[in-house]
């Protein structure tokens, strides 16, 4: 896989670990079509490499990724917007059933499909500046909500999504979407706390048998949540309306 700077996924690999860094820092690393696009390829990039037991997701800059990317709303329809989520629900199954152990550092605002793909990795660690929201049920959206049950149970999940709440570092600790917490001061792109991981103990064929082992099989069955919820006539208008009652200042994180 070619990398260049200005590559809106950047991947690296060395000594196991396979990075994947978000790279549209300007935009909070929010995803654009090019940006899941080349998620997924590097993806496959990085289990095509025998050598690869792990892979590390991060975002470069202030935040680990703001969610869907909304710069190019006015050009979009209804049936855009849903191929666009198709391609995201796509990515967040590929990380969740990747036959490599996953590792996600966030830091900054960790929002809606950003939060989806922090929640997707096994190890999650999260910094004590970071914060995470879940607003796609605002504009109408199901993703990612099997698996965000999984991680912290069914009704705190159905709480945390319908709710529209922002939870601080702490709190996300506490309900379990965070595993740990990232040392302060650490930056996670130059100083590699996922080293500290160091390989599994399995082989890599072993932890994919694993993986298949513990597969839920709920794939289908999530991509069918999210395409029934963005079916609904209206997804561009509710997505506008949602964008609409931001304000510049954004609800305080509870802790």
């Amino acid at each position: 896989m070619t990398i260049a700077q200005d590559d809106p996924c950047r991947l690296t690999i060395g000594d196991g670990f396979a990075v994947l860094s978000l790279n549209r820092p300007a935009r909070g690393n929010a995803l654009a079509t090019d940006m899941v696009e080349r998620a997924l390829a590097a993806l496959d990039a990085a289990v095509a490499d025998p050598q690869v037991h792990s892979l590390v997701l991060c975002g470069v800059g202030r935040h680990f990724c703001t969610g869907f990317d909304l710069s190019t709303l006015a050009e979009e329809s209804d049936a855009t917007l849903l191929a666009r989520l198709v391609r995201i629900e796509t990515l967040l199954d590929a990380l969740w059933r990747l036959p490599l152990r996953t590792i996600a550092i966030g830091q900054g605002r960790v929002t809606g499909a950003g939060a989806d793909l922090f929640v997707a990795c096994d190890h999650r660690l999260l910094a004590a500046d970071a914060s995470l929201a879940f607003p796609g049920a605002r504009f109408g959206i199901v993703l990612g909500t099997r698996r965000l049950a999984a991680r912290i149970g069914g009704d705190r999940a159905l709480g945390v999504v319908s709710g529209g709440r922002t939870l601080a570092a702490g709190a996300a600790l506490a309900a379990g979407l965070a595993s740990a917490p990232l040392p302060e001061g650490l930056d996670p792109l130059r100083d590699t706390p996922w080293l500290t991981l160091g390989p599994p103990v399995v082989d890599r064929t072993t932890f994919a048998h694993l993986r298949q082992a513990l597969d839920d099989h709920a794939g289908d069955g999530d991509l069918a949540a999210l395409v029934r919820s963005a079916a609904r006539p209206g997804l561009k208008a509710r997505i506008t309306a949602y964008r609409a009652s931001l304000t510049a200042n954004r609800p305080a994180p509870q802790a």
